[in-house]
C-alpha cells in the first residue's frame, strides 16, 4: 500500500511538473502582491511618521510639565525662606505685640505671595495646555492628511 500512494504520488508529481499557470492568474497574482506591498510601505510609513508624532508630542508635554514642577518648586523654596525668615524675626521680637505684628504682616506677605503664585501656576498650566493641544491637534491634521492622499 505504500508502494502504490509513493508511486501515485510521483505521477502527480510528474504531471505537475508539466503544469503551466494561466497567465491571466499569474498576472493577476503579481498585481495583487505588488498592491499589496504598496499599501504595506503606505501604512509603513504613516506609522512611521505617527509614532515620530507621537514622540514629539511626549517631549512637549513633558516639557511643559517640567516648567510647571520647576515653578511650583521655586515657589515652595520661596515660600519655605520666608517662613524661616519671619519665624527668625519673630523669635527675635522683644515684646508680644511685637511677635504679633511680625506674624500679621507675614501673614499678608504670604497672602498676596501666594495669589501671584496661583496667578503665576494659571497662566504657566494654561499655556503648557495650549501647547499640548494645538501640537495634537497638528499631528492630527497631518496624520489625516496623509492617510487621504494615501488613499
Amino acid at each position: 500500500m505504500n508502494d502504490q500512494f509513493t508511486r501515485q504520488a510521483q505521477e502527480m508529481f510528474s504531471a505537475a511538473k508539466d503544469a503551466q499557470i494561466p497567465e491571466n492568474l499569474q498576472a493577476f497574482a503579481e498585481d495583487s502582491v505588488s498592491k499589496s506591498r504598496e499599501i504595506f510601505q503606505k501604512l509603513n510609513v504613516t506609522a512611521k511618521d505617527n509614532v515620530n508624532a507621537i514622540e514629539d508630542l511626549m517631549l512637549a508635554s513633558h516639557a511643559g510639565s517640567k516648567s510647571v514642577t520647576e515653578k511650583l518648586m521655586q515657589h515652595a523654596a520661596a515660600n519655605t525662606e520666608t517662613a524661616f525668615d519671619a519665624a527668625q524675626a519673630i523669635a527675635k521680637a522683644k515684646t508680644l505685640p511685637e511677635a504679633a505684628r511680625l506674624q500679621a504682616d507675614f501673614l499678608q506677605q504670604q497672602t498676596a505671595a501666594a495669589t501671584q503664585q496661583t496667578k503665576e501656576l494659571f497662566e504657566l498650566s494654561s499655556q503648557v495646555a495650549k501647547q499640548t493641544f494645538e501640537s495634537i491637534n497638528k499631528a492630527t491634521a497631518a496624520s489625516f492628511e496623509k492617510m487621504k492622499k494615501a488613499d
